[in-house]
C-alpha cells in the first residue's frame, strides 16, 4: 500500500514537495511513478524512477522543473516553478521491473490515494 502526502495550495512560481511511502515494504526492484489527473481527463504521466539504479524519467511538461528522487524508503517529487496548469490530483504508483512502459498508468499495479496540488495564478 502506498501513502502519498505533501500536496497543498501554492502561488504560481512556488514549490511543493510530494512524498510517497510504501507501508510494510520498500521500493527495491520497483519502478515508482507519479501521475496527475484533472476532472474529465485521463491520468497523465509526470515522472518515474527505477529504484535500484536511480534512472529517472520525466514528462516534457515538467522537465527542468520537477525532480524525482529517493530518500531512504520514500519517493520524493520536488516541484519547482509551479504553474496553474500543474493543478491536479497527484498519485504515486509502483510496479515491479519487467518490460512495461513506465509512462502508461496501466503498467502500474499499486496506487496511493492521491494528493491535491493547487497552483493559483
Amino acid at each position: 500500500q502506498l501513502q502519498a502526502s505533501g500536496g497543498g495550495l501554492v502561488q504560481a512560481g512556488g514549490s511543493l514537495r510530494l512524498s510517497c511511502a510504501a507501508s510494510g515494504g520498500t521500493f527495491s526492484s520497483y519502478v515508482v511513478g507519479w501521475f496527475r489527473q484533472t476532472p474529465g481527463k485521463e491520468r497523465e504521466f509526470v515522472a518515474a524512477i527505477k529504484w535500484s539504479v536511480g534512472s529517472t524519467y520525466y514528462a516534457d511538461s515538467v522537465k527542468g522543473r520537477f525532480t524525482i528522487s529517493r530518500d531512504n524508503a520514500k519517493n520524493l517529487l520536488q516541484m519547482n516553478s509551479l504553474k496553474p496548469e500543474d493543478t491536479a490530483v497527484y498519485y504515486c504508483a509502483s510496479y515491479k521491473y519487467g518490460g512495461r512502459n513506465h509512462q502508461t498508468w496501466e503498467s502500474y499495479d499499486y496506487w496511493g490515494q492521491g494528493t491535491q496540488v493547487t497552483v493559483s495564478s
